[in-house]
């Protein structure tokens, strides 16, 4: 009975996952960390809806040979109504190792994405970072790093969308994880 139950989940694919979510353990890895905060430990409130809202710096190894371009998915898994995504980027330049803090706010005082990138649809219905801001208790916050090996050329997508335009690009994978808890 509980082989038939695993292999329905699998069949199914009611894991509560994407294949791309898991899919980490088959592709090569990328290390992905910030100077603002070690995985698995708390964001700095600077980078939440209760200080500035502004993008964490982030910092990545080199990525596998025939790197075009990079994908960047951060989302909060724990949220009340659902997995809720904070921001999403894409066409980042294969030559790119890093994202300066601020980088989803394109002002001129400030630093800005690199040339080419695209943010795409989060939950806020916007097209730029929204820092961790939890309802209640202690959320996870994942930042996905996705090395592709194309860019992806259909305009502004949504998580979804975007996921599903990098199937069969996917040349290696990084994720970093920390947490929030209002005060």
């Amino acid at each position: 009975m509980v082989k038939l139950f695993l292999s329905l989940i699998l069949v199914l694919g009611i894991t509560g996952c994407s294949a791309m979510e898991t899919s980490s353990t088959t592709l090569p890895s990328i290390e992905l960390s910030s100077p603002a905060f070690q995985a698995e430990q708390p964001i700095p409130p600077r980078y939440t809806c209760d200080g500035e809202d502004s993008s964490p710096p982030l910092q990545w190894g080199d990525p596998p040979e025939g790197t075009r371009s990079f994908a960047l998915i951060m989302d909060d898994p724990d949220a009340p109504a659902g997995t809720w995504v904070h921001w999403v980027v894409y066409n980042l330049p294969g030559e790119v190792r890093e994202l300066p803090e601020g980088a989803s706010r394109a002002r001129a005082s400030e630093f800005s994405l690199p040339q080419g990138a695209v943010q795409g649809k989060t939950s806020f219905n916007r097209t730029d970072y929204g820092g961790p801001c939890p309802p209640s208790g202690q959320h996870r916050y994942f930042f996905r790093l996705y090395a592709l090996d194309t860019t992806i050329e259909d305009g502004i997508l949504d998580k979804k969308a975007l996921l599903k335009a990098m199937e069969g690009h996917i040349l290696a994978q990084g994720e970093l994880m920390g947490v929030y808890q209002r005060q």
